[in-house]
């Protein structure tokens, strides 16, 4: 089964770091991880995970206790460009980084 998330708001780097933790895992195991992880990208790769289970239930005939996450992959999005004000009239970009995170669930 497979899920996407698009366009969110937190930069690549911050997400990858949470993605890696349950890269391989089985699914309970990488639900309770990504519940007790501190990390605010965490909260949006467990809707990810959640979601993919409900594709994969929704679909039937699959064993949902049997499920591990094959592979999870996160891109980068599109990011928005801002200017912020410096000094003698200068301004500088700050780049606003949006993530792109596609999942895929197998069975063992």
């Amino acid at each position: 089964m497979n899920a996407t998330f698009k366009h969110i708001r937190i930069s690549p780097q911050k997400i990858r770091m949470v993605v890696n933790l349950v890269r391989g895992k089985d699914v309970a195991t990488a639900i309770t991880l990504l519940t007790f992880c501190r990390k605010s990208a965490a909260r949006d790769v467990l809707k990810l995970v959640k979601s993919a289970v409900a594709n994969a239930k929704q679909k039937g005939g699959i064993d949902l206790d049997n499920l591990h996450i094959k592979s999870i992959a996160v891109g980068s999005g599109p990011t928005l460009k801002r200017f912020v004000a410096r000094s003698r009239g200068m301004a500088h970009r700050i780049l606003k980084r949006s993530s792109h995170i596609s999942l895929e669930l197998q069975e063992k």
